[in-house]
């Protein structure tokens, strides 16, 4: 559905996304994982057709984003959060919505559903004859959310939705996001600084720091940075314990004191046999626990490498 092949901009001397390769599948939510200042702003207004490309090749649903036609065509079936929601304050938020449906001709009973769908999902119904300048920030982030959607979008950018709002907003967000996957299959593309919101909803990330320095599920990108590994704390460890786990097929083991941290690739094949041969050894095991590196431990990771 998205398509970069070393897509890159330039501002003057400074590159602000640089050579960026990627793929989204239909009905993805792809996390777009960087600090602020990252590129990912820049590169949602690329493939939004905001501004143009420096070099490289980017599509959306085949459609080319420096093809002035292909670029019409773009813009009707997507939908963008951005950084600004840019609300008209005097108008409802129905009327809000109702406005854009009408630009993006929308069919009258087709925006009423829409309206009332995307704002009863995002708590704002009872709001709907509220002018918009009265919102709150979160408010409004939500308003320019249903706004985003209002013309049934097959992808969506959403850059930063969770910015303004408070942790119930956000839940609301997130989980309005997911069942956006499982109603419509709309493909997401979110932009965020925030790791827990990407490892809730998103099912492949993309870290990026000018750069894309990593690129996979968010349980690939925490084996990334050291692997699994399995901890098992003994009362004591003898010669006849290590002896008994020199025989299993492992690939890396530590021994400190009374503790054993052993590399693992299928844990639940590999733990049972790790602890068959301690018991039959005479080992007495105090616990057994997973030690693996988190999606921080990845991020801090890549994001401190070189641009």
């Amino acid at each position: 559905m998205i398509d970069t092949l070393n897509l890159t901009r330039k501002f003057g001397d400074l590159t602000a996304v640089d050579g960026l390769t990627l793929q989204v599948d239909e009905g993805e939510i792809f996390g777009f994982l960087g600090p602020n200042g990252a590129g990912k702003t820049t590169t949602v207004r690329m493939l939004s057709c905001l501004i143009s490309k420096t070099s490289g090749e980017a599509s959306i649903a085949g459609y080319q984003v420096d093809d002035p036609e292909d670029s019409l065509k773009i813009r009707k079936i997507i939908g963008l959060l951005p950084e600004n929601v840019g609300l008209y304050d005097a108008l409802s938020a129905y009327d809000n919505l109702d406005f854009y449906g009408q630009l993006y001709e929308c069919r009258e009973a087709r925006r009423r559903e829409n309206i009332e769908h995307f704002l009863k999902m995002l708590g704002l119904w009872d709001k709907r004859d509220v002018s918009a300048g009265q919102f709150s920030k979160g408010m409004k982030q939500k308003l320019a959310i249903a706004r985003a959607l209002i013309h049934d979008p097959k992808v969506l950018f959403l850059d930063e939705p969770t910015a303004n709002l408070d942790p119930e907003s956000a839940k609301t967000v997130r989980d309005f996001i997911l069942q956006l996957k499982k109603e419509k299959k709309t493909t997401i593309f979110l932009n965020t600084h925030n790791l827990d919101e990407a490892q809730r909803v998103c099912d492949q990330i993309g870290i990026f720091n000018g750069k894309l320095m990593a690129l996979g599920t968010p349980a690939e990108l925490e084996e990334s940075v050291w692997g699994n590994k399995t901890v098992v704390q003994l009362e004591k460890v003898t010669d006849a314990i290590l002896s008994a786990l020199d025989k299993l097929p492992l690939k890396n083991m530590v021994v400190d004191e009374g503790r054993l941290t052993i590399d693992v690739t299928e844990a639940d094949k590999e733990n049972p046999a790790i602890v068959d041969a301690i018991v039959g050894a005479g080992g007495k095991i105090q616990y057994v626990t997973r030690l693996s590196s988190t999606l921080e431990d990845a991020y801090l990771k890549f994001v401190r490498q070189e641009k």
